[in-house]
């Protein structure tokens, strides 16, 4: 079941101890597809009660199977007063050409005409691989609200035709592989949404800081051992649950067990994980 209880010690843990101001509700992480309608209000209206005054931005993830349901969905989240919305690519009946997922995303997009809206690009998981270079060529005319996409694809040349083509308009492209955050960056892109920015968005935001400076050698070593890290979990098999995991031995907040089908991560899988993120020893010393 959602937990809306810890929500409030949530926002304060990521503004204050994580330096993470801006929040992407109901994505991947969240188990968003996994959960029903209500569930979801519920979520976004909560995360945008406690972060009033507290976030910058809260970005509703809207995406569903059932069109209906996500126009639903975009039309509660511009009631709440969404900073954005966003809207993955169906991924059983899945739509083959750009024409058709453009068709998809407008029909959700007008239901809230004020919002800023965001394409979430995440192959691995939908399966839909069409590129989002060529999804964006003439998008606007369509989609007027398009602010950008989340780039959660390991496709960097694609990324990076899109930054280049797309400087007028002014898009953000937001990256979604933590583990390559600092290779986007470098080609453009305007930041990340990812999971590890729960428990590790100080040090990412101090990776960001390196970058900006430029102190690129140390923009390096905070992406490395931010790499060591998942390279080891990963290999141990690290997923939303192990995830949750981590964040509650991180952060203290009980973050709960994921909904079938995944299932809980192993009692030797938390022992590994807080061994190895205890050894890293980061530039700034902590």
């Amino acid at each position: 079941q959602i937990n809306l209880s810890v929500i409030r010690q949530y926002v304060d843990y990521l503004v204050n101890e994580q330096n993470v101001k801006n929040v992407f509700v109901n994505g991947t992480t969240g188990e968003g597809l996994s959960l029903n309608i209500q569930e979801r209000k519920q979520l976004a209206e909560e995360w945008m009660c406690q972060g009033k005054d507290k976030l910058d931005h809260v970005i509703i993830h809207v995406g569903a199977l059932s069109l209906p349901e996500s126009q639903e969905l975009a039309r509660h989240a511009a009631a709440i007063g969404a900073s954005g919305i966003a809207v993955i690519a169906p991924f059983f009946f899945k739509p083959t050409n750009k024409g058709e997922l453009i068709a998809f995303l407008q029909k959700i997009a007008s239901e809230a005409p004020a919002v800023p809206f965001y394409y979430y690009h995440i192959p691995p998981l939908t399966g839909v691989k069409i590129r989002v270079e060529e999804l964006l060529d003439g998008i606007k005319e369509q989609i007027p609200t398009f602010q950008g996409v989340k780039f959660s694809g390991t496709d960097l040349l694609d990324l990076a035709q899109c930054i280049n083509k797309n400087k007028r308009e002014q898009l953000a492209f937001l990256y979604g592989v933590d583990e390559q955050l600092l290779s986007a960056l470098a080609i453009g892109a305007d930041g990340g949404v990812g999971s590890t920015y729960n428990y590790l968005g100080r040090k990412t935001n101090l990776m960001l800081q390196a970058f900006a400076k430029p102190d690129l050698a140390l923009a390096q070593k905070y992406q490395f051992l931010t790499g060591e890290f998942l390279n080891f979990v990963i290999k141990l098999g690290f997923g939303v649950a192990e995830t949750k995991a981590v964040m509650t031995f991180v952060s203290g907040i009980p973050m709960g067990p994921p909904r079938l089908p995944l299932v809980d991560a192993s009692a030797e899988f938390i022992v590994k994980a807080k061994a190895k993120l205890d050894s890293i020893v980061w530039p700034d010393g902590d």
